[in-house]
């Protein structure tokens, strides 16, 4: 991204206000509001048919909404596609690239639609390839790619003409753990070099690692907006694993499950996992030798014990009573 793109990014990437969207009597969308600003990765996460597709296609101007506003850096996708489409980069789930041509005539393609010819689009398809580590393949079709290759063009692709705001939609769905990591470091330099980034993804270890801001949605309505850190502070619920010897009889699970400041006790295999309550007072730390008293008057063994903070997958299911793949 050249500097003097990056120089000219200030208020909000995104504002959406009041959004409204119906299908007939059916409400999609139901006066959601929320800010991006300008240079942060935002993540926009919610279970199927909470509104989150239908949010993103007004965002991006594929949908109108019945009522209320989006603006991308100021600019109206509706009334204003061009001005958007200049200033807004996307990367599908699909990656739509062109399987039989090469690396490199992908992105000339693609750079030639943004108006680049001659020596301007040579560097410039040179330059991405580098960005994305494929100079080396830049004659190989893409038909030979793996789904890491391919994910990493597609994104360098939508970067070809020097976006402020990029739509990431599951940008690591399909690849491997090793590809993963890198787009998550391409993702990072992207945000480094003044690009604003709106991301969707099923993986919530992804939206933890990359997401300055996550915005939680459900039935069209925003149910949370904060960092992965205060999500889980204050949301989320201290969490105890105990590997027994064996499984806890329905009378000692229940009797767990009643200690005050116990939110849930539950079994998978012989681990005992043990929330704890985060409106309680009771400190999590003095219920756990409690616990232990009564696991071992009741005959059984731990063989391993571990307290850990909540994962941002254990805070998306108590906001929403399900998990985000559902």
């Amino acid at each position: 991204m050249s500097s003097q793109t990056a120089s000219t990014l200030s208020g909000y990437a995104v504002e959406v206000t009041n959004l409204v969207k119906r299908f007939g009597s059916f409400q999609a969308v139901h006066g959601l509001s929320f800010t991006i600003e300008a240079g942060e990765i935002f993540g926009l996460l919610g279970p199927n048919g909470s509104g989150e597709t239908t949010t993103l296609n007004m965002i991006s101007g594929l949908s109108e909404p019945t009522s209320g506003k989006v603006a991308i850096f100021g600019y109206d996708p509706r009334k204003q596609p061009a001005d958007v489409h200049r200033i807004l980069g996307m990367v599908p789930q699909e990656t739509a690239l062109y399987g039989e041509l090469t690396a490199a005539q992908n992105l000339a393609f693609h750079a030639e639609l943004f108006g680049y010819t001659g020596a301007e689009k040579k560097n410039r398809v040179s330059e991405m390839l580098k960005l994305a580590e494929l100079s080396e393949r830049a004659n190989s079709r893409v038909n030979t790619f793996s789904g890491g290759m391919s994910r990493r063009l597609a994104i360098v692709r939508s970067m070809l003409h020097d976006p402020k705001l990029l739509y990431l939609d599951e940008p690591t769905l399909g690849v491997d753990v090793q590809s993963r990591n890198t787009i998550w470091e391409y993702i990072l330099k992207i945000k480094s070099e003044g690009c604003s980034v709106l991301l969707t993804t099923n993986y919530l270890e992804e939206a933890n690692a990359l997401c300055d801001r996550i915005a939680i949605i459900d039935h069209g309505e925003l149910v949370a907006l904060a960092s992965p850190a205060e999500l889980k502070a204050k949301y989320g619920s201290s969490v105890i694993d105990l590997e027994l010897d064996k499984s806890l009889s329905e009378a000692d699970l229940n009797k767990i499950t009643g200690y005050n400041g116990v939110q849930s006790a539950k079994m998978n295999d012989n681990v005992l996992q043990v929330t704890f309550d985060p409106a309680s007072e009771k400190d999590p730390g003095a219920l756990v030798p409690v616990i232990l008293e009564n696991l071992t008057a009741g005959g059984y063994v731990v063989s391993r014990m571990s307290l850990r903070e909540p994962s941002l997958d254990e805070v998306f299911l108590s906001l929403t009573g399900k998990g985000v793949r559902e």
